[in-house]
């Protein structure tokens, strides 16, 4: 194609509210007032953006910057103004979930992207994954209103349950879920697999979200 022509079939779509893909792996943000987003992810925006970073001192969502979601820490900044906000995470897949008022779902911290700033959000760790793996597992548990853009390695696959699950490729499940951890006993000692490690995932409804992908949050902090 010629320059011009790129320039077009590659435009930013016009119009619409709330959060809107670009593409598969780009989340547009029209901005009219604050966001949370993960730092890092911001790669353009137009009009008028700040960005705070959160720090311990402001409480709250310390946990999420620092210590709970991963190893090296997941830190999210607050994102202010008018204007559009493009963000991505890595080549990874963008999902946009809208969650009514009341609705929740806990998703991997890792995989959180974006979400609004009427989402409540609390940080749990996952039964005692945090006791077999420094970095542990934690999730954020989200409850809307509002829309949350999650990322994921290729096109996730959502279960229900009974199922298990390897934690390092676990993105997101329902709130009425409470997985239980599981150790494979059979693996010698030393062995560095997900498949040592499974979330046990019981009950006759709700679902699990999973990725084609082991990100190794948990069984790298094992080796």
């Amino acid at each position: 194609m010629d320059l011009q022509e790129f320039v077009r079939s590659n435009a930013p779509e016009d119009g619409g509210d709330g959060f809107q893909k670009e593409n598969n792996r780009l989340l547009d943000i029209p901005l009219d007032g604050t966001v949370m987003v993960k730092a890092g992810s911001m790669v353009a925006y137009t009009g008028e953006v700040t960005f705070t970073g959160k720090s311990s001192a402001e409480g709250g969502i310390t946990g999420f910057v620092k210590e709970a979601v991963s190893g090296e820490g997941t830190p999210v900044m607050e994102a202010e103004g008018n204007g559009h906000l493009y963000v991505a995470e890595n080549g990874k897949k963008v999902q946009v979930l809208t969650l009514a008022d009341g609705e929740s779902i806990s998703v991997n911290g890792t995989d959180v992207l974006a979400f609004d700033s009427t989402i409540d959000y609390e940080i749990n760790t996952v039964g005692s994954l945090s006791g077999m793996a420094a970095g542990g597992l934690t999730n954020v548990y989200l409850t809307g209103p509002g829309e949350v853009a999650l990322t994921t390695h290729g096109d996730p696959l959502v279960m229900t349950p009974p199922v298990f699950t390897d934690p390092d490729a676990t993105v997101a499940w329902s709130s009425n879920l409470s997985p239980s951890i599981e150790m494979n006993k059979t693996f010698e000692i030393g062995q560095t697999s997900g498949e040592s490690i499974q979330m046990e995932f019981t009950g006759d409804d709700g679902f699990v979200v999973i990725q084609p992908n082991e990100e190794g949050s948990v069984t790298q902090s094992q080796s």
